[in-house]
């Protein structure tokens, strides 16, 4: 297409090259939210030059006031532009298949073996290495989102909600983004969530002008057509669930509760596997505490959204709780359903507020909301970091409750002396080095084998 100059309408991409294009980003997609959208901006706008910079940012910005993994949304997004709903549907559904069908495969080895010496080994490595890179995305989203006063004790008071309190996930980001949504309101201008549009490179640098990408007009009768079809397809499988195996199975309890996560994870994976992780270890008691660790190293080492790592939880946690069925069966169906109720909510989001992007685009009242949601998440992050490092440096921990208070207090005498050293090297690697995070993981993971053959003499 590079030496054709401007296309028309009828010349768009043809949907033959788009899912090449959108297989290759998907086995590059590693690195969390911001590696992705990386790729995806060096491969279609510098690359092949489908999409301009503008338009790029202005689906961006949609994609991150909705919940749900904004990296997979946006490319939903880029799809549906580029190639209509099918598009859409193609380019979303390709960006996660390589990370489930890795994260199923590894899911699979750690039920079967994570008992076995090596394993452990790997495990012992993986899990500090963890912590260090929560700590960087507590550091990156810090800088990005705390830069007033207000921001500050928004962030603050989200971790103390979470962490202290123990306050549901949805109601701190409620009331932070109402936090925002006032504090803007008295400010000339909203706080953007990417740079302006103003500032990007001219789109007539694409090869697609924005005239010829797809579009439709927004109506009403539309609105509830997909609306209708997106809920049916949403939630087919959970009912389907809930008639063979039961309502009170854990099956049923795994769909309607990572239906519920999918309309709440405002802020990106780390913001809310805080809440994941609680409800699965204390409430659901699919996981051991320090399995959800392990679960999050996986989803670390494997292509696509971070979010994947609720795949590890629904697989071992039906594993485990398999009612009448065989417990692979009920494995696999948790982590296939977990993984359906998990992504197609972000298909529906897209193609319903697609055609209305532009008014939102501008509203100030929006933007501010998100500011304050953005500045909860430094917290909740935070929290999820207090979370692993409770569990990963110690071996021991107990709960302290009184009235409103629950906090969960390490064992001081349990404090894992090989876990400290190994968290602390990944942190050199990741702060110091500026190692990526696949390397990280990697080199952790040799550490933790290395240390199970001569263990350190603490």
């Amino acid at each position: 297409m590079g030496g054709r100059g401007k296309v028309t309408r009828r010349d768009l991409v043809p949907l033959g090259d788009a899912v090449r294009a959108w297989f290759l980003i998907s086995l590059q997609t590693f690195g969390g939210p911001a590696g992705q959208i990386a790729v995806m901006h060096r491969a279609l706008v510098e690359q092949q030059r489908w999409i301009g910079e503008k338009r790029f940012l202005h689906a961006l910005n949609y994609c991150m006031i909705l919940p749900g993994p904004e990296a997979q949304q946006l490319a939903v997004y880029i799809g549906w532009l580029l190639n209509g709903t099918l598009g859409g549907v193609v380019a979303g559904g390709l960006f996660v298949l390589p990370g489930g069908v890795a994260m199923l495969v590894l899911s699979s080895i750690y039920v079967a073996y994570g008992t076995t010496s090596i394993v452990t080994a790997v495990f012992s490595g993986l899990a500090p290495a963890v912590l260090a890179i929560v700590a960087q995305a507590v550091v990156r989203v810090g800088k990005r989102a705390v830069h007033r006063p207000v921001s500050v004790v928004v962030a603050v008071a989200a971790f103390a909600a979470l962490a202290v309190f123990a306050v549901p996930f949805p109601l701190v980001i409620l009331a932070s983004g109402l936090v925002g949504w006032v504090a803007g309101r008295g400010t000339s201008r909203s706080t953007a969530v990417s740079a302006p549009a103003s500032r990007s490179e001219p789109d007539q640098t694409a090869l697609i002008p924005d005239v010829a990408l797809h579009s439709e007009r927004p109506s009403g009768r539309r609105t509830v057509k997909v609306l209708f079809w997106g809920l049916i397809v949403w939630f087919t499988p959970v009912a389907v669930v809930v008639l063979t195996t039961g309502g009170g199975s854990t099956l049923t309890t795994q769909g309607l509760f990572f239906s519920g996560t999918a309309v709440v994870t405002f802020g990106g994976a780390y913001a809310v596997l805080a809440f994941v992780a609680e409800r699965a270890v204390n409430v659901f008691h699919w996981l051991a505490p320090g399995e959800m660790v392990r679960g999050l190293a996986l989803a670390e080492s494997t292509p696509g959204p971070l979010i994947m790592v609720v795949q590890f939880v629904a697989f071992v946690g039906a594993y485990r709780n398999p009612g009448d069925l065989d417990p692979w069966v009920a494995a696999f169906i948790g982590a296939l359903l977990t993984t359906w109720v998990t992504f197609v909510p972000s298909f529906l989001f897209i193609f319903l507020g697609a055609p209305y992007v532009e008014r939102l685009r501008g509203n100030a009242s929006i933007s501010a909301a998100l500011s304050g949601v953005t500045a909860a998440v430094v917290g909740v992050i935070a929290n999820l970091a207090l979370f692993f490092a409770l569990h990963t440096l110690f071996t021991e921990s107990r709960r302290y409750s009184s009235g409103v208070l629950r906090i969960d207090l390490p064992v001081l005498s349990s404090l894992d002396g090989q876990a400290v050293i190994i968290a602390l090297i990944a942190a050199g690697l990741i702060f110091r080095l500026k190692w990526s995070v696949l390397r990280t993981i990697g080199a952790c993971a040799a550490i933790g084998v290395a240390l199970s053959v001569a263990p350190l003499p603490l």
